[in-house]
């Protein structure tokens, strides 16, 4: 059970927007709820429900413009309960997006990944599980190098050892507990965050590094 891609097929051509400077390898890792929207105990249903959280595409911005492209993971199970559908999330990370855009033109979502799978299904692509941040590792790095991944290719076993850069320099971050667990399982430092104050929350810790 793969992720899932924001209006695309996952394996389609990733059209990066252009990064403000050269690109070294590094990716922030980002939930959604708690992270650049407030999080809700009933889900976020619609756009109508979208609460954006105070700096987050200030934030992102800033991120952008210090070389990190930006890959969101989101775990959304209301899909896979049957609660609502894939279009009705592609309306709301649209609005998210235009709306981080408003705040700061350098905000753009680099890729948008989510795992719309029930927890009860063990999927690897749902958080705490790492799926989400592979399948975005090997979707910007093949994208950053003008290639094509294929059914073949994606997540063979040396994906990784092929890699220009490890993930020392990347980043996950979130406000809950399982975000913690896929950061740990990928490799990648983890920061848990104020789900009140978001990627704001995490913005010293990243860029003082």
């Amino acid at each position: 059970m793969r992720a899932h891609r924001h209006r695309a097929s996952l394996l389609d051509p990733l059209d990066l927007p252009d990064l403000p400077v050269e690109w070294a390898g590094r990716i922030a890792y980002l939930d959604r709820d708690g992270v650049i929207n407030v999080g809700k105990e009933t889900y976020v249903n619609n756009v109508s429900e979208v609460e954006m959280l105070r700096g987050a595409g200030q934030a992102i911005g800033e991120l952008r413009r210090a070389g990190f492209r930006i890959v969101i993971c989101t775990n959304q199970s209301p899909i896979g309960r049957g609660w609502w559908d894939h279009e009705t999330l592609a309306e709301i990370h649209d609005y998210i997006q235009d709306k981080l855009l408003s705040e700061d033109e350098d905000a753009h979502l680099d890729l948008i990944l989510y795992s719309p799978y029930a927890p009860w299904l063990g999927a690897h692509a749902r958080k705490g599980n790492p799926g989400m941040l592979e399948a975005g590792r090997q979707l910007v790095e093949a994208a950053e190098r003008g290639q094509q991944l294929d059914d073949e290719s994606f997540m063979d076993a040396e994906a990784y050892a092929t890699s220009d850069f490890d993930e020392a320099s990347s980043v996950m971050v979130g406000d809950r507990s399982v975000d913690m667990e896929a950061a740990c399982a990928f490799g990648v430092r983890g920061i848990q965050v104020d789900g009140a104050l978001g990627v704001v929350d995490a913005m010293d810790s990243i860029l003082m590094d």
